[in-house]
Order: C-alpha cells, then sequence, then structure tokens
C-alpha cells in the first residue's frame, strides 16, 4: 500500500444544505496537502425530501430498515454524490484512477448511540460501482457496534492539523455544523472529543419556517437582534450538558420551542448565544482550558456566532479558514483522511473521543464489482 494516497472526501451534514467535496493527500497520520474542493447545493424539494426522511427514520428499530421517504433519499444521496464525484474529477481533468479512495459519509438521520444505532444513508457499493473507485462508507457503525458513540470521528483529523501547524496548545477545534462538536488537543494524548450541543440546525430550522431561507447568511438576523437572557437560561437547563463525556447529539435532541414567541431577529440572536455557551460550557469537561479555540464548519461564517464564543470563552477564537485550513471542507476533509486510515487499518476512534473501549478502526470498503457487503 502506497505511504501518500490520493483521497476524495464526502460529506453531507446535519445541516441538510448540500454536499462538499475535498481531494487531499495524506498518509492517514501526520501528512495532509489540501487539494480542490466542491460544494453542491440541494434543491428545496431534495431539502424537502430529506427532511421527510428525518421524519421517518425517527420510527427505525433496525439500522437496515428504511421506512417511508428513505428509500428515496438514500437513492438521491448516492446519486447526488455519484454526480458531484463525476463533475469533480471533469473539472480537474483526473480520472477514476487518478483516485486511491473515496471516503463517503452519507447522510446522518438516525443516531442513537444508546441503543447502539446509527443510520448514514447512502450505497457504499453502489457509489464504488457507479465511479469505478473505492469507496469507504459506513465509518460510525464499528464504534456504535462497540459502545462508543460513533462521534465526533473528526477528532484525528484536527489532532494531524494542530500538530502539523505546531500550535501550542492546548487547543479547542470547534465544528460547528448541525450541531457542535470539540476536539481538544493537546501534546502527548488522544484527542478529547464530544458533541457539545446545537450549533446551525435550531437556527437553520427557525430561518426556514420563518422567512423560507434555511440559514443566517453572514449572521445578519443574529447581528440585529438581542439576546432574551431569560430564554437563553431555559435553554441551558437542558440535561444534556450535565452529562459527562463520551457523548453525542442527534439532529433532533434540543427543540427551538423556547425561541417561538420572539421576533426572528431576537430569536436568531438567542440560539447563536446558546450555541456559543454550550460550546463554552464544554470547558468543565476539559483537563486545561484551552488558549485557542479554531472555529470550522458553517459557524465559522456566523460572526455573530464568533462574537459570542470570545465573550464566554475570553480566549482568541479564530477560524479554520486563517490557518490555511478550510472552515467549509474540513468535514469533507477528514472523510477522506479517515478512508486511508481505514485501508491502512488505523485508529479512527478512541476511548477519549467516543467512549469506546479501545482505539478502533473502521468502515466498509466497497471495491467496484465485489459482492455487496452486508448491512
Amino acid at each position: 500500500m502506497k505511504t501518500m494516497m490520493t483521497a476524495l472526501g464526502l460529506m453531507s451534514g446535519t445541516s441538510m444544505d448540500g454536499i462538499d467535496a475535498a481531494l487531499i493527500e495524506t498518509d492517514g497520520e501526520g501528512a495532509v496537502e489540501m487539494g480542490p474542493t466542491v460544494e453542491l447545493a440541494y434543491s428545496e424539494d431534495e431539502r424537502s425530501l430529506l427532511r421527510q426522511a428525518l421524519a421517518d427514520a425517527v420510527a427505525m428499530k433496525r439500522r437496515n430498515e428504511r421506512p417511508g421517504a428513505l428509500v428515496a433519499a438514500e437513492q438521491l444521496i448516492t446519486r447526488k454524490h455519484a454526480d458531484v464525484v463525476s463533475d469533480f474529477l471533469k473539472a480537474h481533468d483526473l480520472s477514476p484512477d487518478d483516485i486511491d479512495v473515496i471516503g463517503f459519509h452519507g447522510q446522518t438521520v438516525l443516531h442513537r448511540p444508546q441503543e447502539r444505532l446509527t443510520v448514514q444513508l447512502g450505497d457504499g457499493q453502489a457509489l464504488a460501482d457507479s465511479l469505478g473507485i473505492q469507496t469507504v462508507y459506513d465509518m460510525r457503525a464499528a464504534d456504535v457496534a462497540e459502545g462508543g458513540q460513533g462521534a465526533p470521528l473528526v477528532p484525528v483529523y484536527h489532532q494531524a492539523l494542530v500538530q502539523a501547524a505546531k500550535l501550542a496548545g492546548p487547543v479547542a477545534v470547534l465544528n460547528l455544523g448541525g450541531v457542535g462538536n470539540v476536539s481538544y488537543v493537546a501534546t502527548g494524548r488522544d484527542p478529547i472529543a464530544f458533541d457539545t450541543g446545537p450549533a446551525n440546525a435550531l437556527i437553520d430550522d427557525l430561518m426556514m419556517e420563518r422567512t423560507g431561507i434555511a440559514l443566517d447568511q453572514d449572521g445578519r438576523q443574529a447581528l440585529a437582534g438581542k439576546v432574551d437572557e431569560t430564554v437563553l437560561g431555559q435553554l441551558m437547563v437542558h440535561p444534556y450538558f450535565g452529562e459527562a463525556p463520551p457523548k453525542s447529539l442527534d439532529r433532533n435532541a434540543f427543540s427551538r420551542e423556547a425561541v417561538m414567541s420572539l421576533a426572528t431577529p431576537d430569536a436568531v440572536a438567542t440560539l447563536a448565544a446558546f450555541t456559543a455557551r454550550s460550546a463554552a460550557a464544554a470547558r468543565q469537561w476539559l483537563p486545561a482550558e484551552p488558549k485557542l479555540w479554531i472555529v470550522c464548519g458553517g459557524g465559522a461564517r456566523n460572526p455573530a456566532i464568533l462574537n459570542f464564543l470570545r465573550a464566554e470563552t475570553g480566549v482568541p477564537v479564530r477560524t479554520a479558514d486563517e490557518f490555511g485550513w478550510s472552515a467549509s471542507m474540513m468535514e469533507a476533509q477528514a472523510f477522506a483522511y479517515l478512508a486511508v486510515r481505514s485501508l491502512k487499518e488505523l485508529p479512527l476512534t478512541f476511548p477519549s473521543s467516543t467512549g469506546v473501549r479501545k482505539a478502533l478502526t473502521g468502515g466498509i470498503l466497497a471495491v467496484p464489482g465485489q459482492k455487496r457487503a452486508s448491512a
């Protein structure tokens, strides 16, 4: 197996806004060279189907069930990811032979690790067959089957970036997608990581309901609004914040009901403050105060959240882009990196990140034309 491999990572996050694709060269350890990226937004009809699949998934008891809209949603996810890769290869004058492996996250529609149940829609074998590129998929399942939380998966990639940048630690890398998760990186130890609380999902859902647009572009509504401290205090009473890690969240673990009586700018400002305060509250579970917070994911583009986080932590808060990383493509790059680690049978998860009993590799390898792996 080659030391350095060319990997293409694919991510469709809990915000359900679209697909990110990112190419990297990596050895799956300390060497990472970032390549081109692309993103494809879902249409509103496609997002509607995914939202219906999310609702229908609530009734699932077994991970191979596909009730209601889930069959159509999985077909959509697989087809759209194949389209993204095909377009990416054409745009960059690449052939399938130029890609050693695809890291395919799929679309999470259900995450209940306490029931050893996590579901990411996406047919990895069909994707590999249609593209002619070996594909690693279903990267959370092995960890959950062994009693881990199955999330977060990105911390080992965060650790590689922080160490390569030679940043004085400890450093907290905060990913703000649909939910928030933090990776605590310090010299001489495996990364500590867990979900912190809500991120963009509550804001996106509120904005969709109130305006028909599923995001607060550039934090404009939040910046125009005023935080309702009483409501924020009520939101912070949620029992999740008192639970010690390892812990992880489903996208729908929190409700926006508490802000529904507020005007839209005030409601969004309060939810943005909720994201920041819940992330800052995660410090109680860390060995030492981070000296620096680095924010990635869609929340890195929301200056209101960043301002609230600076006020809550009292230390520098910077975006991944400021370090030459990619705030928006971090997770897609991470799943490319994890695919290489999976091929090399290196750990994806650790006791300190998911609570699994021992460091564990994961993922299912789909080779074009091979017999389909069992669910």
